[in-house]
């Protein structure tokens, strides 16, 4: 079983270039002085990943990732990240992005919340942003 998997919740949705994003992933994670046991990523729905954010974040709004951090060995990745499909395509047409470097940016930003990075204040969300453009530079695929 790869240690990167993707599964869909109340939506269908096929990842594109599964290993090579599987590889990209893994890369970053090595790339921070991490190892990685275990990571799955799950696209929903606008409305699924909303039920989540209320019952296990007590947040009401919609959003388009949310991490969960399962690891109890420091420097070993064990997560679960959720990630709203329908915020993807949004915000690819907001930002004039193609779907695929949008979903992309998530994918590696939730990566990055698993290795330590913040973005809640103005300068971790720029930190963050620095990450995310870095990896994203260091795919290896087309998107």
């Amino acid at each position: 079983m790869p240690a990167i998997q993707f599964f869909e919740e109340d939506i269908t949705y096929t990842l594109k270039q599964k290993t090579a994003v599987r590889q990209w992933v893994t890369d970053t994670v090595t790339a921070e002085g991490y190892k990685l046991k275990e990571l799955t990523y799950i696209f929903c729905s606008d409305s699924y990943l909303l039920q989540i954010n209320q019952q296990y974040l007590n947040h009401d709004t919609y959003t388009d990732i949310i991490t969960f951090d399962n690891s109890d060995i420091a420097k070993t990745i064990v997560g679960d990240i959720f990630i709203s499909i329908d915020r993807i395509r949004e915000n690819a047409l907001k930002f004039s992005h193609t779907e695929a470097d949008e979903l992309h940016r998530v994918i590696i930003h939730g990566a990055l919340h698993l290795l330590g990075y913040k973005d809640k204040s103005p300068a971790d969300k720029k930190k963050m942003t620095l990450k995310e453009d870095f990896y994203l530079n260091k795919r290896a695929f087309i998107s």
